[in-house]
């Protein structure tokens, strides 16, 4: 019998610079991307059992209204201070010695999926946007509508994406300028006021039908001569906060996933739960958290406020010093870094 044909290399973008020592770029597999040097494929019988299970949690759930707060306005978009401003799930308007990004902008209703939440002005009131920062191609982090609209509103715009990444924004605008990564790579495309690196995560990818993992996923790190800003994008708990803190730490705002963590066999490969998130954090030597990927979309099987009240249960006891829940909206300055 014929053996599979296990063709196996590492990847990454031979133009950028590659910051740690001795690493030959993301492992490929039959052209699918491992997670970090194992291939991970979810598997989808999880997924049916999830959905012919009863969540244990289901009447609380229920009963459980919690959105986020939104505080309404866009006079943060034409502030000029450091900010970091949450626009719901892991949506943020950053704004660093300068210059402005966003991460994975989500603003829309998704396919069988309603945004919760409002937004503090309409998407395209969102201007002065440098770039666009997509830490993965899932659709509920990149999405084609509300990409086109920043687009739309900034003309000027760049996206900073993980590799293989330039089919998905080819077919969204085949105009817009991007520029491809692999973990632990640094872009070029960016003003010397900052600079920004792609990082792991513990994830995968999937858009498509016949496209498992064909496309990399990763995290973020803005790096300025006063400060550090980690975005980490999707992911489970692992040991890449080990290794980014090594390079970079300690690092003074963290944004972190705290949601979509229930049922646990499904969910726990993809996503950290709070204390995990916490864990994560410390393992950074963090300073102000703010939390992220709750509250927006109904992903999973949580109560909508449970991440918010485990992370003030676990700041209570001293675990985590840093947090910060602001609203969607709500502007987060940074000078006192």
């Amino acid at each position: 019998m014929q053996q599979p044909n296990n063709h196996t290399r590492h990847i990454k973008n031979e133009r950028l610079e590659t910051i740690k020592p001795a690493y030959r770029g993301n492992k490929i597999v039959n052209g699918r991307f491992a997670n970090g040097e194992e291939l991970y494929n979810p598997n989808f019988r999880d997924v049916l059992r999830w959905q012919l299970s009863k969540n244990p949690q289901h009447d609380e759930k229920k009963q459980d209204n919690y959105t986020p707060p939104v505080q309404h306005g866009k006079a943060f978009v034409h502030d000029d201070k450091d900010m970091v401003v949450w626009l719901g799930h892991a949506s943020f308007f950053i704004r660093l010695n300068g210059v402005t990004f966003l991460t994975d902008p989500v603003f829309y209703d998704l396919p069988l999926l309603k945004r919760k939440s409002g937004l503090p002005c309409a998407p395209e009131e969102l201007r002065n946007v440098d770039f666009i920062l997509l830490s993965h191609g899932h659709r509920d982090h990149l999405d084609k509508k509300s990409i086109q609209t920043v687009i739309g509103s900034n003309p000027q715009v760049k996206a900073l994406a993980p590799l293989r990444a330039g089919d998905i924004l080819r077919g969204i605008n085949p105009h817009l300028p991007y520029q491809e990564a692999g973990w632990f790579q640094k872009y070029d495309l960016v003003p010397d006021a900052v600079e920004v690196y792609f990082l792991p995560a513990s994830h995968w990818y999937r858009r498509g039908a016949l496209d498992m993992n064909r496309v990399l996923w990763g995290s973020f790190l803005i790096k300025t001569p006063t400060l550090t800003l980690y975005f980490a994008g999707d992911s489970a708990f692992s040991t890449h906060y080990d290794d980014i803190e090594a390079l970079f730490g300690p690092l003074d705002v963290c944004l972190m996933p705290v949601g979509a963590y229930k049922p646990a066999f499904l969910m726990s490969k993809s996503h950290m739960n709070p204390n995990e998130a916490v864990k994560a954090y410390n393992r950074l030597r963090g300073g102000m958290f703010i939390p992220m990927h709750y509250g927006t979309f109904d992903l999973s099987d949580e109560p909508a406020s449970e991440p918010v009240r485990l992370l003030e249960q676990i700041a209570s006891t001293g675990a985590l010093q840093g947090l910060r829940i602001p609203a969607i909206g709500e502007s987060v300055l940074l000078h006192e870094f």
